[in-house]
């Protein structure tokens, strides 16, 4: 297992090399100069200076790099080559600058990150909470009026998109039912500590989670009782219960099991899935999170942010592919890892 786990990380540094090269030449060619746009704030210090404008914005370019050529720049951000002088970039920990919010990149992303993993855990615990057992109980009562009753519903729901449901929920509970706000994180004007504002920040973000809830359970529960469908036509299942066992061992601890390796895959890729962000979601209902951050520092071409993240979602997406083949052999005995 150590073996196949060390063979693995290797890989996983070598596509990260190739994903990061790439991601960063994309940037790269962006017809954009963050140099001029960041001298352009000393245009009237030197309206009547073109010469030291100019200069100026030399040395801008030179101060961050942009003299240098592409694949010099990229070592200089990956931290193999000094950039005049000094050695910078992620292997020294230096994740670059946001220069439209005057910070390192990586403090831009510390309260977004906090709050994306915080509504993101919560929902999925909740999602995994309601379709795991209601995926079981469908497969179990395979074509009853329940079953098909779920079905029905699971597929209306799978079938709208994410915004029509926010929108509609939106109406429903924020506008006609005066439930809850209709967007932000907090009581505008409010100035609460403490539990009070702990207990203000979740009102806010009640609605928020009950949509990605129940955008979520059309397909989740779908792919449970798929796959509870099929351990159930097993040879074993069918020798376990001619073997005399009841109903619930059957189903909770042999069937189950069986069908845990597709279910491991949607766990543990939801799970992962928290890092990336609620794109939609947090824009329809102004949370400052992660996926809020990724589309404005993009309108704002703070590339520097960008690379940021789409380097952390490489990592956690790396990453997840090695955990979820060593949580496939802890699973099930029979697929072997360490080869």
């Amino acid at each position: 297992m150590g073996k196949y786990i060390l063979k693995r990380l290797g890989y996983v540094l070598v596509v990260f090399l190739i994903l990061s090269l790439l991601m960063y030449l994309v940037y790269a060619m962006i017809p954009y100069d963050r140099a001029r746009a960041e001298v352009e704030k000393f245009k009237e210090v030197y309206k009547n200076d073109p010469v030291g404008f100019e200069n100026k914005y030399q040395e801008m370019r030179k101060d961050m790099g942009l003299d240098k050529n592409v694949f010099v720049r990229y070592l200089g951000w990956i931290g193999v080559v000094p950039i005049n002088g000094e050695y910078q970039g992620l292997l020294w920990g230096d994740f670059g600058y946001s220069y439209e919010k005057d910070m390192p990149a990586q403090k831009v992303l510390v309260e977004p990150m906090k709050n994306t993993i915080f509504i993101n855990i919560f929902a999925t615990v909740l999602a995994l909470g309601i379709t795991i057992p209601l995926g079981i109980f469908c497969a179990v009562k395979r074509g009853s009026k329940r079953d098909t009753l779920v079905q029905v519903g699971t597929i209306i729901g799978y079938s709208i998109p994410t915004f029509v449901t926010a929108i509609l929920f939106i109406w429903l509970f924020a506008i006609v039912l005066r439930w809850f706000p209709v967007s932000g994180m907090k009581t505008a004007g409010a100035e609460f500590t403490g539990t009070r504002a702990l207990l203000d920040e979740l009102y806010h973000m009640a609605l928020p989670l009950i949509v990605m809830t129940f955008c979520s359970l059309g397909g989740m529960t779908r792919y449970v009782r798929a796959s509870m469908t099929e351990a159930l036509s097993m040879d074993c299942i069918r020798t376990a219960r001619a073997k005399g066992l009841r109903e619930k061992v059957v189903v909770y601890s042999h069937a189950f099991r069986n069908a845990l390796i597709p279910i491991i895959t949607l766990v543990i890729g939801w799970f992962l899935g928290i890092f990336s962000g609620s794109i939609m979601i947090e824009n329809i209902f102004g949370l400052n999170g992660m996926g809020r951050v990724y589309i404005e520092s993009l309108n704002a071409k703070d590339f520097e942010v960008v690379l940021l993240l789409q380097m952390f979602y490489v990592i956690i997406g790396l990453l997840g592919n090695l955990i979820i083949d060593i949580a496939y052999g802890i699973a099930d005995p029979r697929v072997r890892v360490n080869k």
